[in-house]
This record gives C-alpha cells, sequence and structure tokens, in this order.
C-alpha cells in the first residue's frame, strides 16, 4: 500500500535512479526473496548509475566537442605518425593530472580536430572538465566579451577548465589583442591544467604566426615546453573516405 507513495517520494527528493529501480523491484517479485541489504544496495547502484550519467551529459555539454568522436574509434591501421603506445598514454590521460600539454600537427584532413575531440570525451568519461573551442571563434568570443563585460569571466572559465582544446590554430597572424588574449589564457593555466593544440602549422613556425617576437617566447614557453607532440602524416582521411564512397558506388 505505501509503494506508490513512496516512489514519489524518492522522486521529490531527487533520487529518480532509486525510484526506477524501486519500480523495476515491484515488478519482479523474485526480488523478493533477496536479503533486505542486497535489495538497498540495487537502488543504491542505481542511483549511483543515474547520477553518473547525468554529470558527464552535463560535462559533455558544457565541452561542446565540434566532432562526436570517441577514444575507441580511433583509426590506428591507416599510417598517420601515431604512435599506438604514445597514443594508449595519451587515452589513459595521466598527463592531464600532471597539467602538461598536447600539440597536434598536420596537414588538413589528417583528423587533428577528430583526434582532439576524442580526447576531450574520454577527459569528460574520466570526470574531468573540459572545453572546446576552435581559435577563431573563441578570439571573436574574447573581444565581443570585451566590450560588454564579460572578458574577464570568460578569461577565468577558460582558465578554470582541466582540459581545454584550442583547434584550429595558426590559420591568421595574431593582432596584438588577441596576443594578449592567448597570453592571458596560457599564464592562467600554465601549471595548473592541460592545453590541446591542433595547428595545419609545424611547431617550429608558431613564433611567426604569434607575430610579436617578445610575446610570441612567452606564449610558446608556456605551451610548448612541457607539452607532448602528435605529428600526423600520410594521406588525408576525407580523401580516403571519399574515395571509399566512390568505389562503393553510394551518393
Amino acid at each position: 500500500m505505501l509503494n506508490h507513495p513512496t516512489h514519489e517520494r524518492l522522486i521529490e527528493l531527487g533520487l529518480s535512479g532509486m525510484a526506477k529501480a524501486f519500480e523495476g523491484q515491484r515488478r519482479l517479485p523474485d526480488l523478493e526473496a533477496l536479503p533486505f541489504e542486497d535489495r538497498i544496495s540495487l537502488l543504491v547502484d542505481r542511483e549511483a548509475a543515474e547520477r553518473d550519467t547525468r554529470r558527464l551529459a552535463m560535462r559533455l555539454k558544457t565541452a561542446a566537442l565540434r566532432q562526436n568522436a570517441c577514444v575507441e574509434d580511433v583509426d590506428l591501421r591507416t599510417p598517420r605518425g601515431i604512435d599506438r603506445a604514445v597514443f594508449a598514454k595519451l587515452v589513459e590521460g595521466r598527463w592531464i593530472d600532471r597539467h602538461e600539454n598536447l600539440l597536434v600537427t598536420g596537414a588538413t584532413g589528417l583528423g587533428k580536430s577528430w583526434l582532439a575531440c576524442a580526447l576531450g570525451h574520454k577527459a569528460c568519461r574520466d570526470n574531468r572538465s573540459v572545453l572546446y573551442h576552435r581559435v577563431p571563434r573563441l578570439f571573436e568570443a574574447l573581444a565581443l566579451a570585451r566590450g560588454d563585460g564579460r572578458h574577464p569571466r570568460l578569461l577565468k572559465s577558460l582558465g578554470r577548465a582541466q582540459l581545454l582544446i584550442l583547434d584550429d590554430w595558426g590559420l591568421s597572424v595574431l593582432t596584438a589583442a588577441e596576443r594578449r588574449d592567448l597570453l592571458e589564457i596560457l599564464e592562467d593555466r600554465h601549471g595548473r591544467a592541460s592545453t590541446i593544440v591542433t595547428s595545419q602549422l609545424p611547431v617550429d613556425t608558431w613564433h611567426g604566426a604569434i607575430g610579436d617576437p617578445t610575446v610570441a617566447d612567452a606564449i610558446l614557453d608556456r605551451l610548448v615546453h612541457n607539452a607532448h607532440r602528435l605529428q600526423l602524416s600520410g594521406e588525408s582521411m576525407r580523401k580516403r573516405s571519399a574515395k571509399t564512397i566512390a568505389l562503393d558506388g553510394q551518393p
């Protein structure tokens, strides 16, 4: 007689996982044979699983990853210069705990953004906070934020994420304002959090892409010296995919 009120009370208390498990137990009379402690354990386990799922969904929503990518789906058979042992260490994620960076470089179409998003997705699954930004749009957002008073708050959120993904770095030489913003972001994160940068440009050309030698030295000192590197090479994955579609006769 108290089953329905109990279910409603669990929902009112925000224990939706326990409420679902409670209803499940009502529909399975065989569970009545289980000891009381075991039935409670099942309720608690369901609630914990529900909360983990909600937290992961929120982390992924906040991260706003550009690609729906998972590390389990990374193609390590196609020659792109990805060392399996090195990639396994990156997936493990201890480099994030050590506040180290990752630089992913290579020609367009090799899957730099996809790899970065896959590692970002894994970091979310590992209960780490992640933010993804394409660098050109990030600088646009920072410029707008400077005009309406949100600039300090946006910089603070960028500095706070355990993993920040800066995608498509180096498409154009930075302006003075962009150099200052990037230096502030990296200064806030240096020694405190990890950053992934993807770029078509080789790392040894980044100094010129920043534009000001003094600021470039400061930026690269905070970004490059404690960074792992993935230098991708080979045939464009987009071209390879297009060839496969054509051979299969699909539209």
